[in-house]
């Protein structure tokens, strides 16, 4: 079976004031339809992204601004950083993590790191794929979470008790 990720219902308060925003931050505006006094519907498609964020009147009940950790992947993120903040949109400082791990946002109510996981200044030291970050949030407070992967791993492992997948020992 093959299932793929195609969009995100975002909770959003202002549907314009979101709508100018992911616009500004590069976004594709895919549709932006009225369907009746009660619904519309609001489509934008990251830049190189094959899912898509909808919003907009009539969508979903969950509280504007609670989704935290939505990553947008990156080649390289001190480009993406100061293309974003060329935008206008404030995004926070490169960072890693001092366990070569970071889940989440540091913003709303939710975050996804583990205890004792703490978010240090600049790029990985190595550069590592997976391991350089910077988060930006939209003006409702939905987290976003830019991570640099520059090469995939060929799989995802998965065992606690042996972090290091057979083929990289």
């Amino acid at each position: 079976m093959k299932l793929k990720l195609e969009m995100i219902v975002l909770p959003v308060s202002d549907i314009d004031r979101a709508k100018a925003f992911y616009g500004k931050a590069g976004f594709r505006l895919d549709v932006d339809y009225k369907a009746s006094e009660d619904v519309r519907v609001v489509h934008f498609t990251p830049p190189g992204s094959e899912c898509s964020i909808i919003f907009g009147e009539g969508m979903t009940p969950i509280t504007p601004g609670s989704f935290q950790g939505l990553y947008l992947i990156v080649s390289d993120i001190e480009e993406a950083r100061a293309e974003l903040t060329g935008r206008g949109i404030e995004v926070s400082e490169i960072f890693h993590d001092a366990g070569g791990l970071f889940h989440g946002h540091e913003d709303g109510d939710v975050t996804h790191r583990r205890p004792g996981q703490e978010r240090l200044a600049g790029l990985h030291p190595e550069r590592a794929s997976y391991g350089s970050f910077a988060t930006f949030s939209d003006p409702d407070g939905n987290g976003w979470v830019l991570q640099e992967i520059s090469e995939r791993l060929p799989g995802r492992w998965t065992n606690p008790q042996h972090p290091t997948p057979p083929s990289q020992v």
